[in-house]
């Protein structure tokens, strides 16, 4: 039973379960880039259309890149779709959790109209958020609206870390987007941590003890 639930994937019982008491537009939330040692924090907020849901829509995660490539452009062709950042700044500033429930609230407030309820992936609510709000961990494996955000927070991340390679050259951010890999901690400790690396992350703060000062 379990293997068969995991084969099966997230599904839309939620979010029907809300249509059903009225609460017609479900926004799923989820971020990316919680763990690098380098970049922003990316959150998404997706309202899927349910009568027009892109197959294939899983856990960003179990996804081959270009299969996320795929589904980020079904889903941003069908659905309602808005993305906020928090910076390296506010994640060395005020810790990384908090500043990823800060994206995922500006993810919220960006659609184009507000959300009836929102599904978040995780055990914690973003801040301020007044109408419906549920924290579901593994909810990005659970709820199609959910997964979706997923997909587009890793797909907008992984792209932004691409484009931010040439930039900072040396680091491989192209490669593994800022991920603490043995190749990526070689380079900060060969360059030291440039302006896009997350001063309060262990091991990057113990290599720049000065530049704490910045923040």
């Amino acid at each position: 039973m379990v293997g068969a639930a995991i084969l099966a994937g997230p599904d839309y019982r939620e979010e029907r379960r809300l249509h059903r008491a009225g609460l017609r537009r479900v926004a799923g939330v989820d971020e990316a880039g919680r763990g690098p040692l380098a970049g922003p924090v990316v959150a998404a907020a997706v309202v899927l259309d349910r009568r027009n849901i892109p197959e294939g829509i899983n856990d960003s995660k179990l996804l081959l890149p270009e299969v996320r490539e795929e589904l980020f452009e079904a889903i941003c062709a069908t659905a309602e779709v808005a993305v906020a950042f928090s910076s390296v700044a506010m994640i060395d500033r005020i810790n990384i959790r908090a500043a990823s429930l800060v994206a995922m609230r500006r993810a919220l407030c960006a659609l184009p109209e507000p959300a009836d309820a929102v599904l978040v992936d995780g055990k914690d609510l973003p801040p301020g958020v007044t109408v419906m709000c549920r924290a579901i961990v593994g909810g990005d494996g659970s709820s199609l609206s959910v997964a979706a955000a997923s997909i587009v927070a890793k797909v907008v991340r992984d792209r932004l870390m691409r484009r931010c390679d040439p930039a900072y050259p040396g680091y491989g951010l192209a490669s593994h987007k800022g991920y603490s890999t043995p190749t990526h901690k070689r380079a900060i400790l060969a360059l030291g941590p440039s302006s896009i690396h997350r001063r309060s992350f262990a091991p990057v703060g113990e290599w720049a003890p000065e530049a704490t000062d910045e923040h």
